[in-house]
């Protein structure tokens, strides 16, 4: 389905990222990888994508949360690939204390790699996709960019100014066949998840099994999590045909959290 299309993917070396990335590349996208971690592995990671898929994947380690290195990345895979079809914004970070413990530093942080990150490759890549006439842009939000949380607000600040800034790119996309969505993803089980369940586990001495159902149920009423690989399956949805209409949404994927 993509086939000849080019992807960067921010922070793609893992979790929900990574999930996309092979995702994309199954359908024959070009890979433009984004994040950190130890360069053999990621080597062997890039390596392996592009074996399996028979296309081409680059990486790329620039820090979002720096700068113009957002800018810069999107530089880099145009003088890679020759241009760049679909932008995936996945990197995030986030910082839980109470507002007024909450550290202007972690704020400035937040705020840098959630929300003005995504604003700099988008403002990088539209002219491009305007000029080739085509482009998905995929903001990857969070449940918290639609409703509040305790302790998080930064993270809830930045997420509700990420589904804000999507609204505002697919209006100003509307007339062309380039489009702006958001995804909202409730609990994801990813490293971070896990961990809280092991902690869980070995706390309250009950199986591994159950402390992840327990953690999933605290916000989730299906009392599962939503697996990267899910997260992964409706940004493909996005960049295909089907969704040429689909434009300015937020689309939870969240167990139920926001039914309630």
């Amino acid at each position: 389905m993509l086939e000849g299309k080019i992807a960067v993917i921010t922070g793609s070396t893992d979790g929900i990222g990574l999930a996309i990335a092979r995702a994309l590349a199954a359908q024959k996208a070009s890979i433009m990888l984004n994040g950190f971690g130890d360069p053999a592995s990621v080597e062997a990671l890039r390596k392996e994508l592009s074996e399996q898929h028979g296309v081409k994947v680059a990486w790329s380690s620039l820090d979002l949360a720096v700068g113009t290195q957002a800018t810069e990345l999107i530089e880099a895979a145009t003088r890679e690939f020759g241009h760049v079809d679909i932008l995936v914004n996945n990197a995030g970070t986030q910082h839980k204390s109470p507002i007024d413990k909450h550290p202007m530093n972690k704020w400035d942080l937040v705020l840098a790699l959630n929300l003005t990150a995504p604003f700099q490759t988008i403002r990088a890549v539209l002219p491009q996709m305007r000029e080739r006439n085509w482009g998905r842009i995929i903001n990857i939000a969070s449940i918290y960019g639609l409703t509040g949380g305790y302790d998080r607000s930064s993270y809830v600040a930045s997420k509700h100014g990420l589904v804000g800034l999507t609204k505002a790119v697919a209006l100003e996309t509307a007339g062309s066949p380039i489009t702006c969505n958001a995804v909202c993803p409730g609990d994801v089980s990813t490293r971070i998840f896990y961990k809280t369940a092991k902690d869980m586990s070995l706390r309250d001495n009950i199986p591994r099994e159950e402390a992840i159902r327990r953690v999933a149920a605290t916000n989730m009423p299906s009392g599962n999590a939503v697996a990267p690989a899910q997260v992964a399956a409706l940004v493909e949805f996005l960049c295909s045909p089907a969704a040429s209409e689909v434009r300015g949404s937020a689309m939870s994927m969240d167990g139920g959290w926001l039914a309630r």
